[in-house]
This record gives C-alpha cells, sequence and structure tokens, in this order.
C-alpha cells in the first residue's frame, strides 16, 4: 500500500478508508495480510482520486462502484451520474468565476484610488440610522 500511496499522492489512510469502504473491489492479499495492488487496481485508485476530486462524495462514489461491478449494462445510469456531477461542476466553475471577477473589481478600484485616478469614498462613511 505505501508503494501505491507514493504512486497516487493519497494518504495511507484514505486509500485504507477506500479499500475498507469497498471503493477498491478486488484487492487480493498476500501470505501476511498486506493489500497487493496490481497495475489495473493502481489505475482504479487514480480514477477514485479524479471522482473525489470532481466533489463526487463517498457515497456517490460507492454508487458509482457499485454500477461498474455490474457491468456494461449500467452504462446509461453512469453516464447519467457523470452528466449530473458535471453541471454540478459548472455551476461552481460559474460561481467562481463571479468571485474572481468581483476580485478583479476590486483590486481595479483599490489600484485607482492609490494611483489617483479615483477618489476613495468608504462604504462606512454614510449617515448611520
Amino acid at each position: 500500500m505505501a508503494e501505491v500511496c507514493k504512486m497516487t499522492g493519497l494518504t495511507y489512510q484514505t486509500l485504507k478508508f477506500y479499500c475498507n469502504e469497498g471503493l477498491v473491489p478486488y484487492v487480493q492479499r498476500d501470505k501476511n495480510n498486506h493489500r497487493l495492488f496490481d497495475d489495473s487496481m493502481v489505475i482504479w485508485v487514480q480514477k477514485l482520486i479524479r471522482l473525489r476530486k470532481c466533489n463526487m462524495s463517498i457515497r456517490e462514489m460507492k454508487e458509482y462502484v457499485t454500477l461498474c461491478l455490474e457491468g456494461t449494462g449500467t452504462f446509461a445510469e453512469r453516464h447519467h451520474m457523470l452528466t449530473v456531477k458535471r453541471q454540478q461542476l459548472c455551476k461552481q466553475i460559474e460561481e467562481l468565476q463571479r468571485s474572481i471577477d468581483y476580485i478583479d473589481e476590486q483590486q481595479r478600484t483599490y489600484e485607482e484610488v492609490m494611483n489617483g485616478t479615483r477618489p476613495y469614498i468608504s462604504p462606512f462613511d454614510s449617515p448611520r440610522k
């Protein structure tokens, strides 16, 4: 497991958790009960990492793994899951872009105030009721 952690960047605890949660099925064990990972399992772990970075919850990942284990008859369901996740990620990108736009606007304001091309008007200078 330590070698797989080094290859994938996962912590030992995370990889163990993924295995214990059934996200890494069919992992073989040696005579000392250590988990053995072949190349295909390392590729699978890398796919799990990517799914997690797509903001899939552990529950969603378990559902996805279950569908994968059920075979090719679940392609439509897996496709739908990924479509929904993609839509969610696109909404997050839009929200992040709005946040970046706000920061850019504020920075322009501060730059203009600092170089004297714009007066500074504090939102806290107005009379309070």
